[in-house]
């Protein structure tokens, strides 16, 4: 778990419940607790502030930080694609997007396809991506002022639900993702009794919660929720996201208390 990491979670689970900002002598403490020094913590916030994810505010002697409202809107739109996912019908429609930047553009075709891929796309061929989910209308939004990305946003079908799955298998990679989630199902499944009796002590519950969503957390990302007619036998992904939410609720008790006690009061700053 790396610091900036644990920085963010920490901001999405705990800190924004309670004032939504944080002392920096408050965040030294809780980062205490994955064993990351006091000097290391000063390091990452004031490169994260740096970098345009952190404004700051004097208390007395003491640093305040807060995500802006840029950074918000990243975090919560992130939140949503761990602890979202959609399980409606199909209607068997693809959106496609069809792309063409020119070869001095390189930077802004791979912006591109990261916005396709965190959307949910895949590829069918190097510059067409698919999904089953009609997410064209963002796309257009995101790449409206680059006027050097020609896209051609289609909605279209198949010739049938095998050749449906036929492209789904082409477009991600459900076999070794699939592994994955039954890893986690592995590695997690166990320890379910022990969560639900309460049996961890609330530092304890703190770190593996936090643990728990380091794990899930890049699983939305690679997994495009693809309806069930197009998901290889014996799916995990389902599994792994129900066991992830009963989980994160079973921690949450003790967790929260630890936060509260390490922050000293009900709200941070």
């Amino acid at each position: 778990m790396k610091p900036r990491s644990i920085v963010f979670d920490l901001f999405g689970d705990y800190i924004r419940y309670h004032g939504g900002e944080v002392r920096l002598r408050t965040l030294t403490a809780l980062l205490e607790c994955f064993d990351v020094g006091e000097s290391t913590v000063r390091v990452v916030m004031a490169r994260l502030r740096r970098e345009g994810w952190f404004d700051t505010r004097r208390d007395g002697r003491e640093t305040v930080y807060a995500l802006n409202d840029k950074s918000w809107r990243l975090l919560d739109e992130g939140r949503t694609r761990i602890f979202e996912r959609s399980r409606e019908p199909w209607n068997r429609q693809w959106s496609m997007v069809i792309y063409s930047v020119p070869e001095s553009e390189r930077a802004l075709r791979e912006e591109l396809r990261k916005e396709l891929a965190w959307l949910g796309f895949g590829p069918l061929t190097s510059s067409t991506w698919v999904s089953p989910h009609d997410r064209l209308t963002e796309i257009q939004e995101h790449f409206a002022d680059q006027p050097s990305i020609q896209l051609d946003l289609l909605q279209c079908t198949s010739s049938g639900l095998s050749r449906d799955r036929e492209m789904a298998a082409r477009c991600w990679e459900l076999d070794s993702l699939d592994a994955d989630y039954a890893t986690l199902l592995r590695t997690y499944r166990p320890r379910m009794r022990s969560y639900r009796a309460g049996s961890l002590a609330p530092r304890e519950a703190l770190v593996e919660r936090m643990k728990l969503v380091h794990d899930y957390r890049m699983f939305p990302f690679r997994d495009p929720n693809l309806p069930e007619e197009l998901l290889p036998t014996g799916w995990h992904g389902r599994e792994a996201h129900d066991l992830f939410l009963q989980a994160h609720e079973a921690l949450k008790a003790p967790a929260d208390g630890f936060f509260v006690e390490a922050a000293g009061t009900d709200r941070v700053a």
